[in-house]
C-alpha cells in the first residue's frame, strides 16, 4: 500500500509557531497593536454572545467606502472575499455562459464559475507581460461571453495592470455589455492601483478583502461593491443575513482607522522582501523569477530546469527547514508543474530563513535524484 500524500497544511498548522508561512500571501507585518485593543475590548464586552448589525458596523462600512472610493456603491460585507466571489458567480452566471480568465489564476474563482454551469476561457499568461492585455481579451470574446475576470494584482504571479490597460479592458466590457469582475485583494501593495469601476461603473463588480492589506486572513472579512441592481441580484445568495463575525468587524474597523500610519512601512518591507526572494532564486542554477518584480506580496519561482517537482520542493522546504512555500498545481492547470509560489509579506527573519533554506533544499533534492 502506498503512503498517503503529504498533508502540508496539516503538518504546518500543527507546528504553526515554528513555521515561516510563505505559502498563502498572509500578511504578518501589520503591527499587532493595530487591532489587539479593539479585539480585547470586544471580548471584554462579550460581544461574541450577540449578533452583529446585519448590514455591518456603520463606521466600518463608511471606512471601507472611503478606502475604495466608489461613490454610490456601498460595500456589502461577506465572510472573506472568497465568499463574495462565490455569490457573484452563482448570482450572475448561467449554464452555457463563458468567462474570459487566465491561467495561472486564483482557480477557486474558476471552480465557482463551473458550479454555476458556466465555463472559463483561460488565456495562457505564463509569458511576458504575465497578465492579460486588452487585445487578447478582445480576441477571446465570443457569443457566449458573459464576464471578464480581472484580478489586479494577480495571484499567483504578482503582476499588475497599468492604468491604461485597466481602462482599455473596462471599455471592452462596457462596449460589449459584459460583466467585469475586478478582484482587488492586493491593491494596497500595488504601485499603481486602479479600479476598473472608475471606467465602467455599471459593468464592474469590485471584490475586496481585509485579509491581506490589514493582516486579518484568519478573521474572514471581505465583500463586494456593485451597482444597485447587481447588488440586489447578488445579495440573494447571501448566507450571512445575521451579520459577519463581530470580532472581524471590530478588528477591520480599527485597522482601517489607522491604515495610513502603518501601511507605507508594510509596503516598503514587502518590496524589499520581494527583491531578496527574487535574488535568491536567481542565485540557484535552474531557477528563475520570471514575473518579478512583484506588484503584490508574492511571486513565482520557475523550477522547470532543476528537474524537480514543485511538490517535492514544497515538502522538503517544510519538513526539513520549516519554510512553507506553495506548489503551483493549486494555481495553474497548464503550468502548475513549473513553479512554486513564494509569499513575502513577512518579517525579514522569515526571508532570512528562506534565503538559507531554498538553495539547500534544491541541492538536497538534486542529490537524492542523482543518487
Amino acid at each position: 500500500m502506498s503512503a498517503p500524500p503529504f498533508d502540508a497544511f496539516g503538518y504546518a498548522h500543527a507546528r504553526r509557531r515554528e513555521v515561516a508561512w510563505l505559502c498563502q500571501n498572509t500578511n504578518h507585518l501589520v503591527p499587532p497593536e493595530v487591532v489587539r485593543g479593539a479585539i480585547d475590548e470586544a471580548l471584554d464586552e462579550r460581544r461574541y454572545e450577540g449578533y452583529p448589525p446585519a448590514a455591518g458596523d456603520p463606521e466600518l462600512l463608511e471606512r471601507i467606502a472611503a478606502d475604495l472610493g466608489l461613490p454610490g456603491q456601498p460595500p456589502f460585507l461577506t465572510s472573506g472575499g472568497t465568499e463574495a466571489l462565490y455569490m457573484i458567480a452563482r448570482a450572475l452566471l448561467r449554464p452555457g455562459d463563458e468567462v474570459v480568465a487566465t491561467d495561472p489564476s486564483y482557480l477557486i474563482i474558476h471552480r465557482f464559475v463551473e458550479l454555476s454551469g458556466a465555463r472559463t476561457v483561460n488565456l495562457d499568461i505564463y509569458a511576458p507581460p504575465f497578465r492579460l492585455t486588452a487585445d487578447r481579451v478582445q480576441e477571446a470574446i465570443g457569443p457566449k461571453t458573459r464576464m471578464i475576470l480581472l484580478i489586479d494584482p494577480l495571484n499567483p504571479l504578482g503582476t499588475g495592470y497599468p492604468r491604461e490597460e485597466v481602462r482599455a479592458i473596462a471599455e471592452i466590457a462596457h462596449d460589449h455589455h459584459l460583466l467585469l469582475l475586478n478582484d482587488v485583494t492586493y491593491r494596497d501593495f500595488s504601485p499603481a492601483p486602479t479600479l476598473a469601476a472608475e471606467f465602467a461603473p455599471e459593468e464592474t463588480l469590485t471584490v475586496w478583502s481585509v485579509s491581506k492589506n490589514c493582516g486579518l486572513a484568519g478573521l474572514r472579512l471581505g465583500g463586494f461593491s456593485a451597482p444597485a441592481e447587481r447588488r440586489r441580484e447578488i445579495a440573494r445568495y447571501n448566507t450571512d443575513d445575521l451579520g459577519v463575525n463581530i470580532l472581524a468587524q471590530v478588528a477591520a474597523r480599527a485597522a482601517l482607522r489607522s491604515k495610513p500610519e502603518w501601511l507605507p512601512a508594510v509596503v516598503r518591507q514587502i518590496r524589499a522582501n520581494g527583491e531578496r526572494v527574487a535574488a535568491v532564486a536567481r542565485s540557484v542554477p535552474g531557477v528563475s523569477a520570471p514575473a518579478a518584480p512583484s506588484w503584490a506580496s508574492m511571486t513565482i519561482l520557475d523550477v522547470r530546469e532543476t528537474g524537480l517537482t514543485p511538490e517535492a520542493i514544497q515538502e522538503e522546504m517544510l519538513r526539513t527547514h520549516g519554510v512553507f512555500v506553495r506548489a503551483g498545481n493549486y494555481l495553474s492547470v497548464r503550468h502548475g508543474s513549473s513553479f512554486v509560489r513564494v509569499s513575502f509579506s513577512n518579517p525579514p527573519a522569515d526571508i532570512d530563513r528562506f534565503q538559507a533554506a531554498f538553495p539547500a533544499a534544491i541541492e538536497t533534492l538534486r542529490r537524492r535524484a542523482g543518487g
